[in-house]
């Protein structure tokens, strides 16, 4: 689709960028691989329009993302309007019949695209979309520590430098978990919120076994316990337990599935982000379509897109941000009051992020 009143696509690119393991290395729960113990290879996707723009959107499955540029999307987006932003959105939704693209790629094309938009504009993306605030208060979001005292030291350290809440990735025992939760209720006192992310670890029988002990413990939300291809699942596991399920994070389908899981009756709160949500046209429809339902849409992951995204849309409450080692370092994004700012850089924001990664000029 293009138009005359548009900006056309004239090149679409992938920079791959080799980027040294995490230092320290982080861990998750048993059964996941936790950080990558040697080089990985991030890509950038750049988008340039006749006009000279350039949106960019990031992957750290460079290779992966590269091979379907070069089979399946160049083609596509050269000579197509960078401004029909839910035509080529819903082009790569078509796309993805055959390809079945990893959830991560799906987005990517529509957060570039909206990063032109937005520069087009000369507005940060988040006035483009629509500001609803300025700034918005960060969870410390863990990786998995060695044992209890450790993770209090760490929830010590995130509350000290001033996150507002924390969010627990544990072991993947439901019974050690379950003991590790009330022990950080009893830490922090009464006042902190906390959260817990299962990261599909468990089974029905021991979703319901931990869910009880996180609702006596009164945390915020309790997250992805199962994996979330069986919705029946969690409408179960809602019945038993006494605490919001935070629900659709990693399930394919967008906004479709999750209506599905709205209807369902399980949904305490929805998940959405750029990053597993089809980009910033896919996050924007969960957000609305969990506020006609009255029900909070959280974001997903960090990043400058989440960033943007968290400034419009109305219905989330934190911002995640990763907490991977000991002594804790609070993310650059979060500042000493524990909140994301909006910021006035125009566009997303990828430039600063493509300069730390040593990702070749960017400059058109």
């Amino acid at each position: 689709m293009s138009s005359a009143a548009g900006d056309t696509i004239v090149d679409v690119d992938v920079v791959l960028v080799t980027q040294p393991p995490a230092s320290p290395p982080f861990m998750w729960r048993q059964g996941l691989p936790g950080s990558d113990p040697g080089e990985t290879i991030d890509g950038w996707l750049v988008i340039t329009t006749e006009s000279g723009l350039k949106g960019y959107a990031h992957c750290t499955r460079g290779v992966i993302l590269r091979d379907l540029v070069e089979r399946r999307l160049r083609d596509e987006l050269i000579g197509a309007d960078a401004l029909a932003r839910e035509w080529l959105w819903h082009r790569v939704w078509e796309l993805d019949r055959i390809e079945e693209f990893p959830i991560y790629v799906l987005g990517l094309v529509d957060i570039a695209l909206w990063d032109i938009a937005a520069k087009r504009a000369e507005l940060p993306l988040h006035r483009l979309l629509g500001s609803f605030r300025d700034a918005l208060p960060a969870y410390a979001s863990t990786t998995t520590f060695r044992d209890i005292p450790e993770y209090l030291d760490v929830s010590d350290q995130c509350l000290e430098l001033g996150y507002h809440a924390i969010k627990l990735h544990a072991w993947g025992d439901a019974r050690r978990d379950a003991a590790l939760s009330q022990a950080l209720r009893d830490h922090v006192g009464p006042d902190v919120d906390l959260m817990y992310d299962g990261s599909a670890g468990f089974d029905l029988h021991d979703s319901v076994y931990l869910g009880k002990a996180l609702a006596e413990a009164g945390y915020r939300w309790y997250e992805e316990p199962m994996r979330e291809f069986s919705i029946t699942s969690y409408k179960r596991l809602a019945e038993r337990v006494d605490i919001p399920l935070l629900v659709a994070e990693t399930s394919d389908g967008v906004h479709l599935n999750a209506a599905d899981f709205i209807m369902s009756g399980c949904a305490g709160a929805v998940r959405t982000g750029a990053t597993l949500k089809g980009g910033v046209t896919g996050a924007l429809r969960i957000a609305h379509l969990a506020e006609s339902f009255n029900l909070r849409a959280e974001i997903h992951a960090g990043g400058p897109v989440n960033i943007q995204l968290a400034m419009s849309i109305p219905n989330t409450t934190y911002f995640e941000s990763l907490v991977t080692q000991n002594p804790v370092v609070r993310e650059a994004c979060v500042d000493a009051d524990g909140y994301v700012r909006a910021g006035d850089g125009i566009g997303v924001g990828w430039e600063r992020v493509w300069g730390e990664a040593g990702a070749p000029d960017s400059r058109g």
